[in-house]
């Protein structure tokens, strides 16, 4: 089974609260809580990711 390769967010700040994302498995997109890595792990398909970081965009 392949290893998630986690990435933090490039918006995220240096206080250490914020989400690391996985996108190396192209059928699985992993999402943990970077305080807790050993913690679980939040698999959503690809469809579903884009979908969730569609609403989640901020309009200006």
């Amino acid at each position: 089974m392949p290893t998630f390769e986690f990435a933090k967010s490039s918006h995220s700040s240096g206080n250490g609260e914020c989400v690391e994302v996985a996108r190396n498995i192209p059928t699985t997109i992993a999402v943990r809580d970077s305080k807790a890595p050993d913690g679980p792990i939040l698999r959503l398909a690809p469809a579903t990711w884009a979908a969730f970081v569609a609403l989640t965009r901020v309009t200006r």
